[in-house]
């Protein structure tokens, strides 16, 4: 497992029909090791921090491997490095990493904590409002990391596991109980009790359990 590219990028204005919106999904492959902290890469920034960015949410990863099948997907879309407004597009991993695993890359260390629900400037960036709906269907979303360990990442750099769970939920998991498998009390059950998903996924799914007593 690898980091095959690393990319950052800053807010900046797109014109949109009516108006202007501000988004960072436009990143960028560096050729040199950054500095990553509890919030960011070095050179990187998030617009709203409403929706994106925090110490959950703080790198953003998406599987090397999805490239081609979106473009077997969508034949004659062009895809390059980063489109997706990942910092990190790897090798090796995909959304069957357990919410919890725990990796080192370079001299910093991170745990995977949920994955990436696309918005309208994915949309945006693509120039298609479909590419949304697609990436919930086909479960291509990537997902986060927290940083548990600041220090310094370069593309090239192996992704060491510390903890990979036995148990509990995968990215993918938490991907259908929000889309396919929405009323899987089970699932839902153990995606309230899995420790290292955040408080707002957690909260989500608490109110699509059935009370029993109702």
């Amino acid at each position: 497992m690898k980091v095959v590219s690393l990319s950052v990028g800053l807010p900046r204005e797109i014109e949109v029909e009516g108006g202007s919106v501000l988004t960072s999904i436009f990143k960028a492959p560096v050729d040199r090791r950054l500095r990553v902290t509890t919030l960011n890469f070095e050179g990187d920034e998030q617009s709203d921090l409403t929706v994106h960015g925090g110490v959950d949410k703080a790198v953003y990863v998406y599987p090397s491997e999805h490239y081609d099948k979106w473009g077997r997907e969508l034949p004659g879309v062009e895809f390059p490095q980063a489109v997706f407004g990942e910092n990190l597009t790897t090798e090796g991993l995909d959304e069957d990493v357990r919410i919890g695993d725990r990796f080192r890359i370079g001299t910093a260390e991170f745990v995977v904590t949920q994955p990436r629900l696309p918005c309208y400037k994915l949309g945006l960036r693509f120039g298609r409002m479909d590419m949304l709906k697609r990436m919930l269907r086909n479960g291509r979303t990537g997902f986060y990391f927290a940083v548990t360990t600041e220090g310094e990442v370069g593309a090239g750099d192996a992704i060491e596991p510390i903890e990979r769970l036995d148990e509990g939920l995968t990215v993918a998991d938490v991907v259908r109980l929000y889309t396919v498998d929405a009323k899987n009390q089970e699932l839902l059950r153990r995606a309230t009790q899995t420790s290292g998903l955040p408080d707002t996924w957690k909260d989500y799914f608490r109110k699509r359990l059935w009370d029993p007593d109702a």
